[in-house]
């Protein structure tokens, strides 16, 4: 389980550049964007986060 949140914030970067290829090759809808955003976002912020507080 510690692992998992370790790799959390990256899981949620690479889920956020997966919405980005879907924008860029497919579907152009704002609301990818916006899902994107707020996973890059949450994903950098987690990463930070649970790093420095499991260590």
């Amino acid at each position: 389980m510690k692992t998992l949140l370790e790799n959390l914030g990256a899981i949620l970067v690479l889920l956020g550049v997966v919405c980005l290829a879907v924008y860029y090759f497919g579907v152009q809808k704002n609301g990818l964007l916006v899902a994107s955003m707020v996973l890059e976002v949450a994903g950098v912020l987690s990463y930070i986060l649970l790093n420095k507080r499991l260590k």
